[in-house]
Protein backbone atom coordinates (compact mmCIF):
# COMPACT_ATOMS: atom_id res chain seq x y z
CA UNK A 1 0.00 0.00 0.00
CA UNK A 2 3.01 2.31 0.77
CA UNK A 3 4.83 2.01 -2.34
CA UNK A 4 2.05 2.64 -4.50
CA UNK A 5 1.43 5.72 -2.62
CA UNK A 6 4.64 6.85 -2.30
CA UNK A 7 5.29 6.10 -5.73
CA UNK A 8 2.17 8.18 -7.12
CA UNK A 9 2.91 11.01 -5.02
CA UNK A 10 7.18 11.56 -6.46
CA UNK A 11 5.81 10.60 -9.96
CA UNK A 12 2.39 13.59 -9.56
CA UNK A 13 4.60 15.68 -7.21
CA UNK A 14 8.20 15.63 -7.86
CA UNK A 15 8.28 15.16 -11.33
CA UNK A 16 5.66 16.66 -12.81
CA UNK A 17 6.75 19.91 -11.08
CA UNK A 18 10.46 19.39 -12.66
CA UNK A 19 8.90 20.10 -15.53
CA UNK A 20 9.91 16.21 -16.93
CA UNK A 21 8.97 15.39 -20.00
CA UNK A 22 6.45 12.44 -20.71
CA UNK A 23 8.54 10.01 -21.86
CA UNK A 24 11.26 10.99 -18.78
CA UNK A 25 7.91 10.37 -16.46
CA UNK A 26 7.43 7.14 -17.77
CA UNK A 27 10.97 5.74 -17.52
CA UNK A 28 11.03 6.99 -13.76
CA UNK A 29 7.58 5.53 -13.13
CA UNK A 30 8.65 2.04 -14.60
CA UNK A 31 11.64 2.08 -12.34
CA UNK A 32 10.47 2.54 -9.10
CA UNK A 33 8.19 -0.18 -9.86
CA UNK A 34 10.52 -2.51 -11.28
CA UNK A 35 12.53 -1.96 -8.10
CA UNK A 36 9.34 -2.69 -5.55
CA UNK A 37 8.81 -5.78 -8.09
CA UNK A 38 12.00 -6.89 -6.80
CA UNK A 39 11.45 -6.02 -3.03
CA UNK A 40 8.45 -8.01 -2.87
CA UNK A 41 9.95 -10.99 -4.50
CA UNK A 42 13.26 -11.04 -2.57
CA UNK A 43 12.73 -8.69 0.28
CA UNK A 44 9.55 -9.75 2.31
CA UNK A 45 7.27 -7.09 0.69
CA UNK A 46 9.84 -4.48 2.57
CA UNK A 47 8.00 -1.06 2.53
CA UNK A 48 9.60 1.96 0.82
CA UNK A 49 10.97 3.33 4.07
CA UNK A 50 12.31 0.46 5.70
CA UNK A 51 14.96 -0.76 2.47
CA UNK A 52 18.21 -0.22 3.29
CA UNK A 53 21.31 0.51 1.43
CA UNK A 54 22.24 -3.04 1.22
CA UNK A 55 19.09 -4.02 -0.14
CA UNK A 56 19.59 -1.10 -2.78
CA UNK A 57 23.16 -2.73 -3.54
CA UNK A 58 21.40 -6.43 -3.83
CA UNK A 59 19.28 -4.91 -6.17
CA UNK A 60 21.78 -3.49 -8.36
CA UNK A 61 24.18 -6.68 -8.49
CA UNK A 62 20.50 -8.45 -9.65
CA UNK A 63 20.54 -6.17 -12.20
CA UNK A 64 24.04 -6.91 -13.42
CA UNK A 65 23.84 -10.54 -12.87
CA UNK A 66 20.54 -11.67 -13.52
CA UNK A 67 19.03 -9.04 -16.06
CA UNK A 68 22.59 -8.10 -17.65
CA UNK A 69 21.63 -4.44 -17.37
CA UNK A 70 25.04 -2.76 -18.01
CA UNK A 71 26.47 0.15 -16.57
CA UNK A 72 24.48 2.52 -17.99
CA UNK A 73 20.91 1.28 -16.56
CA UNK A 74 22.61 0.63 -13.61
CA UNK A 75 23.41 3.94 -13.06
CA UNK A 76 19.92 5.51 -13.99
CA UNK A 77 18.51 3.16 -11.42
CA UNK A 78 20.76 5.10 -8.89
CA UNK A 79 19.88 8.08 -10.05
CA UNK A 80 16.25 7.92 -9.91
CA UNK A 81 16.40 5.96 -6.51
CA UNK A 82 18.58 8.68 -4.98
CA UNK A 83 15.28 11.70 -6.22
CA UNK A 84 12.95 9.18 -5.31
CA UNK A 85 13.78 8.82 -1.58
CA UNK A 86 15.25 12.65 -1.30
CA UNK A 87 12.12 13.79 -2.59
CA UNK A 88 10.28 11.62 0.11
CA UNK A 89 12.28 13.71 2.53
CA UNK A 90 11.61 16.73 1.58
CA UNK A 91 8.03 16.02 1.40
CA UNK A 92 8.00 14.83 4.93
CA UNK A 93 7.26 11.29 4.75
CA UNK A 94 10.91 9.73 5.51
CA UNK A 95 13.28 10.40 8.43
CA UNK A 96 16.87 11.84 6.48
CA UNK A 97 18.50 9.05 8.50
CA UNK A 98 16.59 6.69 7.36
CA UNK A 99 17.01 7.48 3.75
CA UNK A 100 18.62 4.43 2.28
CA UNK A 101 20.77 6.47 -0.25
CA UNK A 102 22.36 8.91 2.34
CA UNK A 103 26.02 8.11 2.13
CA UNK A 104 25.65 5.39 -0.68
CA UNK A 105 28.27 4.76 -2.44
CA UNK A 106 29.66 6.01 -5.89
CA UNK A 107 28.69 3.82 -8.84
CA UNK A 108 31.59 3.69 -11.65
CA UNK A 109 30.89 6.09 -14.14
CA UNK A 110 29.90 5.11 -17.14
CA UNK A 111 32.68 5.24 -20.24
CA UNK A 112 32.02 7.98 -22.48
CA UNK A 113 32.32 6.71 -25.88
CA UNK A 114 32.77 9.05 -29.22
CA UNK A 115 29.56 9.55 -31.39
CA UNK A 116 29.68 7.90 -34.60
CA UNK A 117 28.59 10.41 -37.46
CA UNK A 118 28.22 10.39 -41.23
CA UNK A 119 30.34 11.27 -44.12
CA UNK A 120 29.68 14.27 -45.95
CA UNK A 121 28.99 11.22 -48.87
CA UNK A 122 26.72 9.79 -46.14
CA UNK A 123 25.28 12.65 -45.39
CA UNK A 124 24.09 13.48 -49.04
CA UNK A 125 23.00 10.32 -50.15
CA UNK A 126 20.84 10.33 -47.34
CA UNK A 127 19.28 13.62 -48.03
CA UNK A 128 18.68 12.86 -51.71
CA UNK A 129 17.22 9.32 -50.88
CA UNK A 130 13.88 10.11 -50.40
CA UNK A 131 11.43 11.12 -53.91
CA UNK A 132 11.02 14.23 -55.10
CA UNK A 133 7.28 13.16 -57.31
CA UNK A 134 5.11 12.27 -54.18
CA UNK A 135 3.87 14.35 -51.01
CA UNK A 136 5.87 11.81 -48.03
CA UNK A 137 9.03 11.75 -50.29
CA UNK A 138 9.08 15.58 -49.83
CA UNK A 139 7.53 15.64 -46.27
CA UNK A 140 10.89 12.86 -45.91
CA UNK A 141 13.33 14.74 -47.69
CA UNK A 142 12.21 18.07 -45.68
CA UNK A 143 12.37 15.94 -42.23
CA UNK A 144 15.94 15.23 -43.26
CA UNK A 145 17.57 18.27 -43.98
CA UNK A 146 15.61 19.83 -40.97
CA UNK A 147 17.03 17.27 -38.38
CA UNK A 148 20.48 17.72 -40.54
CA UNK A 149 20.28 21.38 -40.64
CA UNK A 150 19.41 22.26 -37.24
CA UNK A 151 20.81 19.52 -34.94
CA UNK A 152 17.20 19.39 -33.27
CA UNK A 153 16.18 16.25 -30.98
CA UNK A 154 13.12 14.23 -32.45
CA UNK A 155 10.86 15.00 -29.73
CA UNK A 156 11.63 18.77 -31.07
CA UNK A 157 10.86 17.82 -34.35
CA UNK A 158 7.57 15.84 -33.25
CA UNK A 159 6.77 18.98 -31.13
CA UNK A 160 7.16 21.41 -33.85
CA UNK A 161 3.91 23.65 -35.12
CA UNK A 162 3.35 25.40 -38.19
CA UNK A 163 3.37 28.66 -36.34
CA UNK A 164 7.43 27.79 -34.70
CA UNK A 165 8.53 27.81 -38.45
CA UNK A 166 9.58 31.14 -39.75
CA UNK A 167 10.53 31.27 -43.35
CA UNK A 168 11.06 35.11 -43.43
CA UNK A 169 13.41 34.68 -40.07
CA UNK A 170 14.71 31.57 -41.36
CA UNK A 171 14.18 30.06 -37.88
CA UNK A 172 12.40 27.71 -36.00
CA UNK A 173 11.39 27.56 -32.23
CA UNK A 174 11.60 24.73 -30.25
CA UNK A 175 11.16 23.41 -26.96
CA UNK A 176 13.66 21.26 -25.63
CA UNK A 177 14.64 18.71 -22.22
CA UNK A 178 13.40 20.60 -19.46
CA UNK A 179 10.68 22.94 -21.30
CA UNK A 180 13.88 25.11 -22.23
CA UNK A 181 13.18 26.81 -25.44
CA UNK A 182 15.22 28.20 -27.90
CA UNK A 183 15.52 29.58 -31.79
CA UNK A 184 17.58 27.93 -34.23
CA UNK A 185 18.34 29.18 -37.56
CA UNK A 186 18.61 27.62 -40.94
CA UNK A 187 19.93 28.33 -44.19
CA UNK A 188 18.24 29.17 -47.32
CA UNK A 189 18.91 25.10 -48.67
CA UNK A 190 16.45 24.07 -45.89
CA UNK A 191 13.65 26.89 -46.12
CA UNK A 192 13.82 25.57 -50.35
CA UNK A 193 12.96 22.72 -48.39
CA UNK A 194 10.46 23.53 -45.65
CA UNK A 195 8.61 25.74 -48.42
CA UNK A 196 8.19 22.89 -51.26
CA UNK A 197 7.07 21.32 -48.17
CA UNK A 198 4.11 23.47 -47.19
CA UNK A 199 3.21 24.02 -50.56
CA UNK A 200 2.19 20.01 -51.10
CA UNK A 201 0.99 19.57 -47.77
CA UNK A 202 -1.40 22.45 -47.67
CA UNK A 203 -1.98 25.70 -45.35
CA UNK A 204 -2.06 25.06 -42.17
CA UNK A 205 -2.68 27.09 -38.96
CA UNK A 206 -0.34 28.30 -36.55
CA UNK A 207 -1.21 25.27 -33.76
CA UNK A 208 -1.28 22.37 -36.05
CA UNK A 209 1.47 19.76 -36.35
CA UNK A 210 4.07 21.02 -38.80
CA UNK A 211 5.11 17.40 -39.78
CA UNK A 212 1.80 15.22 -40.48
CA UNK A 213 1.32 11.53 -41.32
CA UNK A 214 -0.81 9.80 -44.25
CA UNK A 215 -3.45 10.44 -41.97
CA UNK A 216 -2.94 13.92 -41.39
CA UNK A 217 -1.88 13.57 -37.46
CA UNK A 218 1.40 14.70 -35.88
CA UNK A 219 4.44 12.68 -36.51
CA UNK A 220 5.53 10.69 -33.14
CA UNK A 221 8.75 10.77 -32.34
CA UNK A 222 8.70 7.03 -32.95
CA UNK A 223 7.85 7.45 -36.05
CA UNK A 224 10.57 10.65 -36.97
CA UNK A 225 12.86 7.66 -36.51
CA UNK A 226 11.42 5.40 -38.12
CA UNK A 227 11.42 7.36 -41.21
CA UNK A 228 15.19 8.17 -40.62
CA UNK A 229 15.98 4.43 -40.19
CA UNK A 230 14.16 3.53 -43.68
CA UNK A 231 15.95 6.13 -45.85
CA UNK A 232 18.87 5.45 -44.27
CA UNK A 233 18.35 1.48 -45.55
CA UNK A 234 17.44 2.60 -48.66
CA UNK A 235 20.37 4.73 -49.07
CA UNK A 236 22.57 1.79 -48.49
CA UNK A 237 24.06 3.28 -45.75
CA UNK A 238 25.75 0.56 -43.44
CA UNK A 239 25.54 2.71 -39.89
CA UNK A 240 22.77 2.82 -38.37
CA UNK A 241 21.27 6.09 -38.26
CA UNK A 242 18.94 8.21 -35.95
CA UNK A 243 17.64 11.52 -35.59
CA UNK A 244 20.57 11.58 -32.97
CA UNK A 245 22.94 10.39 -34.73
CA UNK A 246 22.49 13.30 -37.28
CA UNK A 247 22.44 15.56 -34.36
CA UNK A 248 25.99 14.43 -33.75
CA UNK A 249 27.11 14.57 -37.18
CA UNK A 250 25.04 18.51 -37.55
CA UNK A 251 27.54 19.58 -34.39
CA UNK A 252 30.54 17.58 -35.90
CA UNK A 253 30.46 18.88 -39.19
CA UNK A 254 29.72 22.24 -37.75
CA UNK A 255 33.38 21.82 -35.88
CA UNK A 256 34.98 20.65 -38.87
CA UNK A 257 34.03 23.86 -40.40
CA UNK A 258 35.51 26.06 -37.18
CA UNK A 259 32.46 27.08 -35.53
CA UNK A 260 33.27 27.85 -32.51
CA UNK A 261 31.56 25.09 -29.30
CA UNK A 262 29.81 28.01 -27.44
CA UNK A 263 28.00 28.68 -30.63
CA UNK A 264 27.33 25.01 -30.92
CA UNK A 265 26.20 24.63 -27.36
CA UNK A 266 23.93 27.32 -27.92
CA UNK A 267 22.36 25.49 -31.13
CA UNK A 268 21.81 22.25 -29.61
CA UNK A 269 20.17 23.64 -26.50
CA UNK A 270 22.49 22.23 -24.14
CA UNK A 271 23.14 23.84 -20.42
CA UNK A 272 26.87 22.79 -19.84
CA UNK A 273 29.96 22.92 -22.31
CA UNK A 274 30.94 19.92 -21.10
CA UNK A 275 28.37 18.20 -23.35
CA UNK A 276 29.15 20.20 -26.46
CA UNK A 277 33.19 19.35 -26.24
CA UNK A 278 32.97 16.23 -26.90
CA UNK A 279 32.24 17.20 -30.49
CA UNK A 280 36.15 18.10 -30.34
CA UNK A 281 36.96 14.45 -31.64
CA UNK A 282 38.65 14.00 -34.43
CA UNK A 283 38.23 11.11 -37.24
CA UNK A 284 40.78 8.68 -38.31
CA UNK A 285 40.93 11.02 -41.92
CA UNK A 286 41.54 13.74 -39.82
CA UNK A 287 44.38 12.27 -37.89
CA UNK A 288 45.76 10.83 -41.28
CA UNK A 289 45.42 13.96 -42.42
CA UNK A 290 47.80 15.55 -39.23
CA UNK A 291 50.18 12.97 -39.98
CA UNK A 292 51.08 14.13 -43.70
CA UNK A 293 51.23 17.79 -42.61
CA UNK A 294 54.32 16.73 -39.81
CA UNK A 295 57.06 18.59 -40.52
CA UNK A 296 59.09 15.60 -39.98
CA UNK A 297 58.51 14.80 -43.99
CA UNK A 298 61.11 17.32 -44.82
CA UNK A 299 63.23 17.38 -41.98
CA UNK A 300 63.96 13.59 -42.19
CA UNK A 301 67.34 12.70 -44.12
CA UNK A 302 66.48 10.25 -46.32
CA UNK A 303 68.83 7.21 -47.91
CA UNK A 304 67.62 7.16 -51.87
CA UNK A 305 71.55 7.71 -52.87
CA UNK A 306 72.20 4.10 -51.89
CA UNK A 307 72.59 1.79 -54.40
CA UNK A 308 70.76 -1.31 -53.83
CA UNK A 309 73.66 -3.41 -54.39
CA UNK A 310 75.63 -1.75 -51.35
CA UNK A 311 75.59 -3.49 -48.07
CA UNK A 312 75.72 -1.75 -44.80
CA UNK A 313 77.31 -3.21 -41.86
CA UNK A 314 75.61 -4.45 -39.24
CA UNK A 315 77.25 -1.23 -36.88
CA UNK A 316 80.71 0.48 -36.76
CA UNK A 317 83.55 -1.08 -35.96
CA UNK A 318 85.10 0.32 -32.78
CA UNK A 319 88.74 1.49 -33.22
CA UNK A 320 91.13 0.88 -29.54
CA UNK A 321 94.46 2.84 -29.21
CA UNK A 322 97.16 0.55 -29.30
CA UNK A 323 99.32 0.88 -26.39
CA UNK A 324 103.15 1.52 -27.95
Amino acid sequence: MKWGYWISLYIRTHCTARGLRTASIGAYDATLKQFRAYVEEHLDAKPPDAASASDILGYLQHLREVKGNGDSAVNRTVCVLRSFYRAMVAMGHLDPRSNPMMGFPTIRGVARKLPTVLTPEETQALLSQPPRDTVIGVRDRTLLALLYGTGIRASECAGLRQGDVDLKALTIFVTGKGGHQRTIPFNEQVADALRLYIHVRGAALPPAPFFVSRRGRAMSRAAIYDRVRRNARLARISKIVSPHRLRHTFATHLVRAGVGLVTIRDLLGHRLITSTQIYLHVTAQDLRSAADRHPIARLLGTVEHLLPEVKLPFQHRRFTRRSS
